[in-house]
């Protein structure tokens, strides 16, 4: 047997086989994120950003579909992963991109007392806290479909 080769033992976890109700569940979260009301370009940019630092190649093409089917432009979508430093997104995508990044990828030293500060700049707190559940959720998702790579 080759170094890649896939044993029993090696094998992806099936976790909609495995535990079944888990993903009714989860797609039920999805739904009541997905109705509190943010904006649907924003959505796809904050999935589509995560998905790409999460590595999470099917979730990636997924999101880059549904985002253009959305009528998002191609030049945005090519510019996402220097989305800091075009000026292709608005102020209040950039706010929501950092917050995405940040909780994307953790780090301690991350001071999200001014990310939320600016955040307020363009989002309410219910609207904060649907980015924050969108952006847990997309990370949910990847992390399930990466843990089957």
């Amino acid at each position: 047997m080759t170094a890649t080769a896939t044993s029993a033992n090696t094998a992806p976890v099936r976790i909609d086989l495995a535990i079944p109700e888990v993903f009714p569940a989860l797609l039920k979260a999805s739904e009541t994120i997905g109705s509190l009301g943010l904006d649907k370009k924003l959505h796809h940019l904050i999935h589509l950003r995560a998905s790409q630092i999460n590595g999470c190649a099917f979730c990636v093409k997924m999101h880059l579909r549904e985002a253009r089917e959305d009528g998002e432009t191609q030049d945005r979508l090519d510019r996402l992963i220097v989305w800091a430093h075009v000026n292709d997104f608005s102020e209040a995508e950039k706010a929501a991109l950092a917050w995405t990044e940040a909780l994307t990828e953790l780090d301690h030293k991350t001071d999200y007392a001014s990310l939320r500060g600016r955040l307020r700049a363009s989002f309410s707190d219910k609207e904060i806290g649907a980015l924050t559940a969108t952006i847990g959720m997309i990370n949910l998702w990847n992390r399930i479909q990466v843990s089957a790579h």
